[in-house]
């Protein structure tokens, strides 16, 4: 007995107990290279489905028997990129916006780089969707819908690099809010955000408030932003973070207090975690190209939350994959890892959600060289 209860301990204090248990469903083998995900009650029968940009299709995934039907294809000559999902007027059904025209070489040339379109749902959202034509910059790359008072969103667009940018120098990365009129088809209303970052990669949203932050990761580090009512401003501490390079941030809470997760660099091998008062902790490293990333309570520990981190190319032991983290304490100094998929996920993007209403979290996941979409069942 005195046996039995040293190694609960141990298992306890290692958090090995706190480990969830996956399966693995796949739901599409032919996807061609699944930039981007996006989860949301596309047919308001109140259950998120699964929303895609894939090479040249813009597509979804009904939740429960996962049928695909494509939103709109071939709207751009060169490939989507990035698509944003959100219930925008509380009908209980998404908006939805897309990205395209991805030439991540042609800085200046906005006939030949980047697009930015709002699709009109139809009477029968499994139908193709109409597409509406908006203002966009060269190299669009990352999109999100950010609340900005209850009840008013705007969508938030970020390019990866500045009009006329090479290698990561020149002018600033135009981003730009679009504010979505009454009648879509009419102007929409923009703002300027910054123009003061090269080379960003990705955006992330936490509440703040009445509104939500913006914080936007790249080359020069980690800067923030914050609605006052009328327009976007930095935050009274507008860059937490100088000089370390991000290609995703995620940021999540804990008992503690949040921490912001990166890969780093851009397309980086190294997974670090910044804590409240922003001292750096590199918790993995030797990943093949880390492009996907999500911070949440993915285990049944309330006082933590977890990492899960997915790379598109081979890793330093040949191998792509999905990994999740998991803090041995709620201080977040040491850390755990896990296999979710081992050599079978190129993985492109991934998204949490409860796509099953059990109170967990699965893991939704798209492959590059894998062709794959996956889900993960959280069967803890």
């Amino acid at each position: 007995m005195k046996n039995y209860v040293t190694l609960l301990f141990l298992l306890l204090a290692t958090g090995l107990l706190a480990q969830p248990k996956f399966s693995a469903q796949v739901l599409d083998d032919k996807v061609e290279i699944g930039y981007g995900l996006a989860i949301g009650d596309v047919d308001g029968d109140k259950k998120p489905d699964i929303l895609m940009a894939d090479k040249k299709q813009f597509v979804w995934y009904r939740n429960g028997d996962w049928k695909r039907f494509v939103l709109v294809e071939n709207l751009t000559a060169s490939d989507n990129v990035c698509i944003a999902a959100r219930d925008i007027d509380g009908d209980g059904r998404v908006e939805v916006a897309v990205g395209g025209q991805w030439n991540p070489g042609e800085t200046s040339d906005t006939t030949k780089s980047g697009s930015v379109h709002y699709l009109i749902r139809p009477a029968d959202p499994t139908t193709q969707w109409l597409p509406v034509k908006l203002h966009h910059e060269p190299t669009v790359h990352r999109m999100r819908w950010a609340q900005v008072a209850p009840g008013r969103f705007q969508l938030i667009v970020v390019p990866l690099h500045g009009r006329g940018n090479k290698d990561g120098m020149g002018h600033g990365v135009r981003i730009f809010s679009y504010e979505k009129p009454s009648d879509p088809k009419l102007p929409w209303k923009m703002q300027l955000i910054d123009s003061s970052m090269h080379l960003t990669h990705n955006l992330e949203l936490v509440q703040n408030g009445k509104s939500e932050r913006l914080y936007i990761g790249g080359k020069e580090g980690l800067k923030v932003f914050d609605f006052n009512g009328k327009r976007w401003t930095a935050a009274p501490d507008p860059w937490p973070i100088r000089d370390d390079s991000f290609g995703e941030i995620r940021i999540g809470g804990g008992k503690e207090g949040k921490i912001i997760a990166g890969i780093q660099a851009m397309h980086g091998t190294m997974l670090a975690v910044y804590d409240a008062s922003m001292k750096r902790n590199v918790i993995a490293e030797g990943f093949g190209q880390g492009h996907a990333l999500a911070v949440n309570h993915v285990t049944d520990d309330p006082k933590t939350v977890q990492i899960v981190a997915g790379w598109r190319e081979p890793d330093t032991a040949g191998e792509v994959g999905i990994k999740i983290f998991v803090p041995e304490n709620n201080s977040y100094n040491k850390w755990n890892s896990q296999w979710i998929d081992d050599n079978g996920m190129a993985c492109e993007d991934l998204q949490l959600a409860d796509l099953d209403g059990d109170g967990r979290l699965d893991i939704i996941a798209s492959g590059r060289s894998s062709h794959n979409l996956k889900i993960y069942w959280n069967r803890k």
